[in-house]
């Protein structure tokens, strides 16, 4: 019987704070699952797909998967399984005490929901809301003796169920008893909509198979120093970020979570970034994940073939490069902050940091032994070849501001990286380039950025050459290599960040000005710049001031130890899309900066180990 749904009232539910999300994923796509038994986001069949669950970004009615106790005064408790990214969410009531153990099959495009009673008997609500394309899209549901078919378009959902179903007012519905000591299953299964009806997994097969594979591969980290936990959890989140068939890594799995509450600054993070590549890569290779660094390698060889002069900020999982920004209508947003965004207009812009990155990358594939060292000579030497060309030309930054190009210091830095890196790769494994004329490119960057990007009345490198802002990406001068930790020009920069970008501890990117950004509104501190704060405090010498406050930093995870990109120190809640790639990789590489020598921050440092005259006051 088919069963045709009409447009039902919004509830006026809202979605749970950032922080209370978990994710659980199959390394092609990811949901989050709150502690209130609510899946509110989930893209099918890939991370960047139209979502069918969209609730965290309007209401219940834009597509949500509710499990749950009947009681609303269910005391609740989650965790990981250890190792892994199997969620178990435990409820305690007056009657009795139930979990819900929620995770995604390795093999299939399932999400499964397990709900065992541990004692007693707890009554329980389900409430299951398909919108496909955003949450606009509602489908036309068939009934099955095992649950329900939702078609619309291109795709289908069918759920398996273990309990009856009923359909009412657009909304899948149940109500069972939880009893101790006994499973009840829902299994969701994705499929095109021209294929046949998916044939579910088995539900307990599946969730030891997902605790094996998961738990074998976080068995496989080589850190092993006081901060185990949240390295492990961090690397498992990097892991479920991964899209298996590529080895692209996207910077979250969410799009539009705002970097203000209420504001504007809401941007679709569904995608992969260069500016992570160096980082991920020492992440991955310090823990040892040797396989993952190499995919990660031959991802950025794949996406960026081609004209050095089309080089993107970023690139879809595929490396696809057709990323068109557009806003969605009719989706409210988180908690009212619009607009949500799909696609990402950053990238069209020119950001010179790029090049420094993907030079920096490509070089340290080589020297840690993940590629032969021809395998991307031709590449770097075009890449370098336009860099000659354009990198004295104004950009919009490592941060895609979307206000006017400016020369920013940061960016420059980067240039010099790119020169630096190709120096040293042409020198350490024999091949032939003009050594001289990228020297002298390499020197002019150098006293350029010491000139006009540092102000003496601040004792610090600023922004962008001529200003007296600062910017947090300049913690990482003495990382990449520009110059040494013990340089009076790095404590400077590092002492007036800890000064004038500091609140309640924590590290801001930058001091908001609309005419640089183009944007209106603040943000929160930025916490994969709080993270290099702690690097650079190490680098100096300050190394118990920078423990304190990386074991700050990991108070701010939540209870299953997941960070967005950014904290509002004033709220404490954190804020933008979530859980966040760089701030898990910043987390990584701060535990190891913190734990081993050489660090991932000495060891890239020595890729570079600048020339006297590289260190020359301009004169």
């Amino acid at each position: 019987m088919a069963v045709k749904r009409r447009r039902a009232a919004s509830s006026g539910e809202m979605p749970a704070a950032i922080e209370d999300y978990a994710l659980i994923g199959n390394c092609r796509t990811a949901a989050l699952v709150s502690r209130g038994g609510s899946i509110d986001w989930l893209c099918l069949p890939r991370f960047d797909s139209p979502a069918v669950f969209a609730a965290l970004l309007g209401t219940p009615d834009n597509g949500r998967w509710l499990i749950r106790p009947v009681d609303p005064n269910a005391k609740v408790t989650r965790h990981y399984w250890p190792g892994t990214l199997i969620l178990e969410t435990v409820y305690e009531t007056a009657t009795g005490e139930v979990a819900i153990i929620d995770f995604m099959a390795v093999e299939q495009q399932a999400l499964i929901r397990i709900v065992e009673g541990r004692r007693g008997s707890v009554p329980m609500r389900l409430d299951l809301v398909i919108r496909f394309v955003y949450g606009s899209a509602e489908p036309w549901v068939t009934r099955f003796n095992q649950g329900i078919r939702a078609v619309a378009g291109p795709d289908q959902l069918v759920l398996y169920s273990e309990v009856r179903l009923r359909n009412r007012a657009m909304t899948t519905r149940a109500e069972f008893t939880a009893e101790a000591d006994r499973r009840t299953r829902f299994i969701l299964s994705h499929a095109e909509s021209h294929e046949e009806v998916p044939r579910p997994p088995h539900a307990d097969a599946a969730l030891d198979e997902a605790d094996a594979v998961w738990s074998g591969w976080s068995n496989r980290c080589d850190y092993q120093g006081p901060y185990h936990e949240a390295v492990v959890r961090s690397l498992l989140t990097l892991k479920a970020l991964t899209y298996n068939p590529t080895g692209g890594i996207v910077a979250a799995p969410t799009t539009s979570l705002p970097e203000e509450f209420g504001g504007e600054r809401n941007w679709d993070y569904r995608f992969c970034w260069l500016r992570d590549a160096t980082f991920t890569l020492l992440a991955l290779m310090q823990a040892g994940y040797r396989e993952e660094a190499q995919a990660w390698g031959a991802w950025l060889h794949r996406s960026v073939a081609g004209s050095p002069s089309q080089v993107q900020t970023l690139y879809g999982l595929r490396g696809e490069r057709w990323i068109q920004e557009w806003e969605v209508p009719w989706l409210p947003g988180y908690h009212g902050a619009r607009p949500v965004r799909i696609g990402n207009g950053a990238s069209t812009q020119l950001q010179i940091d790029v090049y420094g990155e993907l030079i920096d990358a490509l070089y340290q594939e080589a020297a840690l032994g993940l590629a032969r060292p021809s395998a991307s000579w031709d590449l770097q030497y075009a890449l370098v070849r336009h860099l000659e060309g354009i990198w004295d030309e104004p950009d919009r930054s490592i941060w895609e501001v979307r206000g006017d190009p400016r020369h920013f210091t940061f960016s420059k830095v980067m240039a010099w990286v790119a020169f630096d890196r190709a120096i040293r790769g042409a020198e350490r494994f024999g091949m032939q380039a003009p050594v001289a004329r990228w020297r002298a490119i390499r020197q002019r960057i150098h006293d350029k950025v010491c000139r006009e990007g540092f102000s003496e009345a601040k004792n610090s490198f600023t922004q962008f050459f001529g200003g007296e802002a600062l910017d947090a990406s300049l913690l990482l001068i003495p990382q990449v290599g520009f110059l040494p930790p013990d340089d009076p020009r790095v404590i400077g920069t590092v002492e007036a960040i800890g000064r004038e970008l500091m609140a309640d501890g924590l590290i801001r990117r930058y001091l908001v000005e609309e005419k640089v950004e183009g944007l209106r509104g603040e943000e929160g501190t930025f916490l994969a710049c709080s993270f290099w704060y702690v690097d650079a405090l190490a680098l100096i010498g300050r190394g118990n001031e920078a423990r304190m406050i990386f074991e700050r930093l990991l108070g701010l995870c939540n209870d299953v130890g997941l960070l967005a990109e950014e904290y509002d120190p004033v709220a404490r809640r954190q804020l933008g899309n979530f859980p966040q790639a760089l701030s898990h990789l910043a987390l990584i590489n701060s535990a190891f900066n913190l734990s081993r020598h050489p660090s991932p921050a000495e060891t890239r440092a020595a890729a570079a180990a600048p020339e006297e005259t590289d260190l020359l006051e301009p004169g």
